[in-house]
């Protein structure tokens, strides 16, 4: 994809288990996502760096386009629950938030054919930076 960071990073486990979603599903948005990770340098889990969204971080995100900001929590698709601000790493919004770094824009394909542009603005909670690998 064109505008898109350079370097994406996701941790050996969050890739694992990511993969495993890959193959019991058909959907365009999983396959983008797919496409996606396969361009991220895998990072062992306990090395990645707190300003990078993993699974299960909660991050604070701006649409680019709108200026609006917004706080979810990062979740595997059985987990979300939009009332609860967790969103699926499957939703457009989701896939386009895995790997990237506070500060990093990148350009994500929606359903209807538009795009929309998200910058991470704050990596506010990590599992990985608390110690906690078991999520």
């Amino acid at each position: 994809m064109k505008n898109q960071p350079e370097v994406l990073q996701v941790t050996d486990f969050d890739y694992e288990k990511l993969s495993s979603y890959f193959a019991t599903t058909n959907s365009p948005l999983a396959q983008q996502l797919e496409e996606e990770l396969a361009r991220a340098t895998i990072v062992p889990q306990k090395e990645i760096t707190r300003d990078v969204v993993t699974m299960n971080s909660k991050v604070k995100f701006i649409d680019e386009e709108t200026q609006k900001e917004s706080e979810v929590t990062l979740v595997y698709p059985p987990e979300a629950n939009i009332d609860d601000n967790k969103i699926s790493v499957l939703a457009p919004v989701g896939a386009a938030l895995i790997g990237l770094k506070e500060g990093q824009s990148i350009h994500w394909p929606l359903p209807s054919g538009g795009k929309k542009k998200i910058k991470v603005l704050k990596v506010i909670y990590q599992p990985e930076a608390e110690g906690r690998f078991d999520l």
